[in-house]
């Protein structure tokens, strides 16, 4: 009875978002009441869960992701994002610009947004395949591979840091083994994908002669930020987050500098620390005033959180009604690892309603209370939740038909390229995640 009401509580869902247009937030809240009614719960049970998984989940990621997005935004209207491109390209050559777009998909995907990030790198994708004769579908799949990567995968994102939150995950080991996993998933699912399937799938965009002698002019003329600079900025409240980590294991308890790095390497501080960072350094870049920008950022944040919070809310009753245990049971009955379970759950719910950060929360809500008692790695399942979010993308999300139409390609040639070389870094990224967990008792940070 449990499964059936878990399952008919999912199609519910599933109808509210894809058939009838629900705003996610609103379905995703009106799904967890009806399953506290049908499971027999308390009204005071469903009410006071409700509150609490959403509160729970705001509470500890909720200033991070206002801050991530106000960053980004910073990026975003400075011209940050394109000049990223551009570095990666000067640096690891044109030659080898499907793996420089994959890379700089993964690094703008931290602050920037999917859906922006691409209309904006899309056209350099064009452009690089028309002077080259590398098949555009190249650029694409690795573009946007390496964006859902970064956007599902590696903190600050929304996504990740509502599962690092709330499987209890230490942020910093997070972070460092998000990007040990992240960087093959891309090259396999992006680069390499792509590369062996575009005479396959995509036979009229191969045969042309390749033309690598193409200069990659930055253009920038002192308007925009500069690549490297947009990239410093994105990793210095990782790399104070990461040392703030390393402090906490290295320094001795109670010294003064181990309480200042913990302090500056809290997620909160050092997000804030990136956000003033970046409204000094891109001040001559600005091209609106700074209350503009923070105030549009107010805007997308809003949304985000109410959906990240809705997402807490559901979890918190699937965990009440008792369904999330008897999955765990269920699976662990048929010797199913929690890191596999984490990464099928989630990539079932991505796949039946679109949205990647409504799967991550709402799976990582699940599972959270077993990780501890199962004795598995936080950071490994964490990290398998969010592996499990990147692949699947099917037309019920608007990530795919983003893809689809500022590509050009057909309904068919997106899946082929997009949806199948998601899935394929979501499996290379559960991969990684599986043959370091062989290594958990010794590898620092991952218990």
């Amino acid at each position: 009875m449990l499964m059936a009401i878990f399952l008919g509580g999912i199609i519910l869902l599933m109808l509210m978002i894809i058939k009838f247009k629900v705003n996610p937030f609103l379905a995703l809240l009106f799904t967890s009441l009806v399953i506290g009614v049908m499971a027999g719960l308390p009204v005071q049970k469903i009410l006071s869960s409700i509150s609490s998984g959403f509160g729970g989940t705001l509470g500890g990621i909720g200033i991070v992701i206002a801050l991530g997005i106000i960053l980004g935004e910073l990026l975003y209207e400075t011209g940050g994002t394109e000049e990223i491109a551009s570095l990666a390209l000067r640096k690891i050559g044109v030659k080898n610009s499907p793996l420089a777009m994959a890379l700089t998909g993964v690094i703008v995907a931290i602050p920037v947004y999917f859906d922006a990030a691409f209309v904006i790198l899309v056209n350099l994708a064009n452009q690089l395949s028309e002077k080259t004769g590398i098949p555009l579908v190249r650029f694409v799949t690795a573009l946007g591979v390496g964006l859902i990567i970064g956007h599902c995968v590696i903190i600050p994102t929304p996504g990740p840091m509502a599962v690092a939150g709330a499987v209890s995950a230490p942020i910093g080991s997070f972070v460092l083994y998000s990007v040990i996993a992240a960087v093959p998933a891309a090259l396999v699912g992006g680069v390499l994908y792509s590369k062996l399937t575009a005479q396959r799938f995509f036979p009229e965009q191969c045969g042309k002669e390749g033309n690598f002698d193409v200069t990659v002019d930055d253009g920038r003329s002192g308007e925009r930020c500069p690549g490297s600079l947009a990239v410093g900025l994105i990793l210095f409240p990782i790399t104070l987050i990461l040392i703030g980590t390393l402090a906490g294991a290295l320094l001795e308890k109670g010294s003064t500098l181990a309480a200042v790095c913990a302090f500056v390497g809290d997620k909160n501080v050092a997000l804030f620390l990136g956000v003033v960072a970046a409204l000094i350094a891109l001040r001559k870049y600005f091209k609106a005033p700074a209350e503009e920008m923070i105030t549009a950022a107010a805007a997308q944040a809003g949304m985000v959180l109410l959906i990240t919070g809705a997402g807490g809310s559901f979890g918190a009753i699937i965990n009440a009604t008792g369904i999330g245990d008897y999955i765990v049971a269920t699976m662990q009955n048929f010797n199913v690892p929690l890191i596999i379970l984490g990464f099928i759950l989630s990539q079932i719910l991505r796949a039946a309603q679109g949205s990647a950060t409504v799967a991550l929360v709402t799976t990582a809500a699940i599972l959270s209370p077993s990780i501890a008692a199962v004795g598995a790695s936080p950071v490994l399942v964490g990290l398998a939740i969010c592996f499990g979010g990147v692949g699947l993308s099917l037309p019920n999300d608007s990530g795919f038909w983003v893809v689809n139409r500022f590509s050009g390609f057909t309904f068919p040639q997106t899946m082929k390229a997009w949806t199948l070389g998601g899935f394929i870094a979501g499996l290379t990224g559960l991969a990684v995640l599986l043959i370091l967990s062989m290594f958990q008792d010794v590898l620092p940070g991952l218990m």
